[in-house]
């Protein structure tokens, strides 16, 4: 093995498995930070101080220096567009409708964007473009919110726009040390790599970036001006939840059925982040946030959703019904073959520690 490998196993442990008869087939690892807004470990499991890229879960923090620097009023941002800038949405007309009234204020156009294309996540808007013959346009791109809100921070920095994706570029280095501040981490110790959207990508341990979301959730430490941003950012993203995602994703179906309670922001690989309001879980209960890790990526998109709906459910963040809405993607899932008879299940296998 080369000298250079950086990122050993981690002492990841099992967190979901999949059954054939009584038999255990397939294991994915993983670990889990649960933290308050004063740092304290809440809850986990595995290492909490596993490394790991937030990837996508990071637009949240991304989108906050739009908000700090005035860009809602400069720019006559809405609610819905401010949540499309922390979104990793699905490329259909709704999600492109919002992203160009966006960038017709902020003085863009998709052209602009560096994120590059891809086919829409969704299913419904990849079959109407094969009918039509249409390629997707970079605004079909799951990033093109958050790409559009870094044109926006550099338009508030009069900073070079055709650059903005470079780590030494201002929007990038006001956002790195934004996102220290919110997870209390020592910039230093923040690792940098390039994203699928071309943009950096933040690495650190679970704990970091789990405390990150609850002073997002709960930002009375922030300064005033902090405080108002985190505030906009969450209501946005709970207000707007289809904005975030698109229909069948996880974080928007969770934050529809929280209302308000819970917000909840995925990235690739299966990586995930939430954060639960306080008095969720019971009368003067802390504001806690989630991050978790599923080591593989999940890249069968089995695990990590289930492994979110159970870490809520070992918490008693959610409701009876609220668990019954989710049953179709999680925690206990059917396994069944082309004949449609039953040959297992796929469940979590972890219990959370408690300090």
């Amino acid at each position: 093995m080369s000298d250079s490998f950086q990122n050993p196993d981690q002492g990841y442990l099992p967190l979901f498995h999949t059954t054939r008869g009584e038999v255990v087939e397939s294991i994915h690892y993983g670990a889990i930070a649960i933290v308050d807004p004063s740092g304290k470990l809440f809850a986990w499991y595995c290492n909490p101080e596993a490394v790991s890229f937030l990837r996508s879960s990071a637009k949240p923090f991304q989108s906050l220096p739009l908000v700090e620097m005035g860009g809602l009023d400069t720019f006559q941002i809405t609610e819905k567009e401010l949540a499309i800038t922390c979104a990793s949405h699905s490329g259909t007309d709704q999600h492109l409708i919002t992203v160009h009234g966006l960038q017709q204020k902020i003085g863009i156009t998709e052209k602009d964007l560096l994120c590059c294309t891809h086919q829409p996540f969704d299913s419904s808007t990849r079959a109407l473009l094969r009918d039509r013959g249409e390629q997707p346009s970079p605004n079909r791109h799951n990033c093109s919110g958050k790409h559009s809100g870094m044109l926006a921070q550099a338009k508030l920095l009069q900073a070079d726009l055709g650059n903005y994706t470079e780590i030494e570029h201002p929007v990038q280095v006001q956002i790195r040390s934004v996102i220290a501040e919110m997870c209390g981490i020592e910039p230093s110790r923040i690792q940098i790599g390039r994203d699928g959207c071309s943009v950096p990508s933040f690495a650190m341990p679970l704990y970091h970036a789990a405390w990150g979301f609850a002073r997002l959730i709960n930002p009375d430490v922030h300064s005033e001006k902090r405080k108002n941003a985190c505030k906009k950012i969450t209501s946005a993203m709970t207000a707007h939840p289809f904005q975030v995602g698109g229909s069948g994703r996880l974080d928007t179906r969770l934050m529809k059925i929280a209302a308000g309670k819970i917000i909840s922001k995925a990235g690739a690989e299966a990586f995930q982040s939430a954060g639960i309001l306080e008095n969720t879980i019971y009368p003067g209960s802390p504001a806690l946030g989630i991050a978790l890790k599923i080591s593989d990526g999940d890249q069968g998109k089995r695990a990590r959703r289930a492994v979110l709906i159970e870490i809520l459910i070992q918490l008693k963040a959610l409701s009876a019904d609220q668990i019954k809405d989710l049953a179709d993607i999680g925690p206990i899932l059917t396994n069944r073959n082309r004949c449609d008879l039953v040959t297992g299940v796929a469940k979590p296998c972890f219990q959370l520690q408690y300090s």
